[in-house]
């Protein structure tokens, strides 16, 4: 059983990640969207939207420092054990709350407007409850690993990271997430079938972010001037707030 949960489930979901978003690209470019629904109502999306995308950026920042970078790196940098989970603990609990009240906003907000309730498909409904759990079980994973020490002093740097770093050099060790407390497996489970339902939902649209307008200027300025080849004889270019004139023949 193990086997099948941490070595092959992984690469399963990863695969139906994979697959999944060339087909969606590939036969529902038009639905490739978040289907903006700003349009319909805005007080609820301007306070769940940041909290929930700021959130999950703490919260994504956060599993790459504690599933990514080894335990001998924070070591030679001189980060005690003790210091690195209240580093975890004053940057992971708030980042989870924020985005999980996002998260509570926008789906209590696409609940409540009827058109935004409309647009909303079966895949997506599916997608906020795993989303959600994925969430919950962070917190509650930092909060019992960290502070209340439930399950003993269970260290996820000696077992599940090393697990996570094995399943992308090829080499996972199921035995390693095995012995792991309930709610990591729990929480490592949820977030394989929400990354399978991934190219099936809105959340397509990560791939789709506008990161070009960081670098876009606010005006773009376009030439009147006269292209090579393309002479106006021996006018001059009108300008926009001049009257327009007619040529005689």
């Amino acid at each position: 059983m193990a086997l099948f949960l941490w070595v092959i489930v992984p690469y399963l979901c990863f695969a139906i990640f994979i697959v999944g978003h060339f087909w969606r690209y590939r036969y529902d470019k038009f639905g490739w969207t978040t289907r903006s629904s700003q349009l319909y109502e805005n007080n609820l999306l301007r306070w769940g939207s940041p909290m929930f995308h700021f959130g999950m950026l703490g919260v994504l920042g956060g599993h790459i420092i504690g599933l990514v970078i080894p335990k001998v790196w924070t070591d030679a940098l001189g980060i005690s054990e003790h210091w690195y989970h209240v580093i975890a603990l004053a940057g992971g609990i708030p980042a989870g709350l924020i985005a999980l009240a996002g998260l509570v906003i926008l789906v209590y907000r696409r609940r409540v407007t009827g058109p935004v309730f409309s647009a909303t498909t079966k895949m997506d409904k599916v997608m906020y409850v795993f989303l959600a759990a994925a969430i919950v079980l962070g917190v509650w994973n930092t909060l019992a690993s960290g502070l209340f020490h439930v399950g003993g002093d269970y260290n996820y740097r000696d077992g599940v990271s090393l697990w996570f770093r094995g399943v992308w050099t090829f080499r996972p060790d199921a035995d390693l997430m095995a012995d792991a407390p309930w709610s990591f497996q729990l929480h490592a489970l949820v977030a394989m079938v929400l990354f399978a339902l991934w190219p099936f939902t809105r959340l397509v649209h990560v791939f789709s972010a506008p990161v070009g307008y960081l670098t876009r200027p606010y005006i773009v300025y376009r030439s009147r001037d006269a292209r090579p080849g393309q002479g106006t004889g021996s006018r001059a270019p009108q300008r926009g707030w001049d009257k327009p004139t007619l040529q005689k023949k």
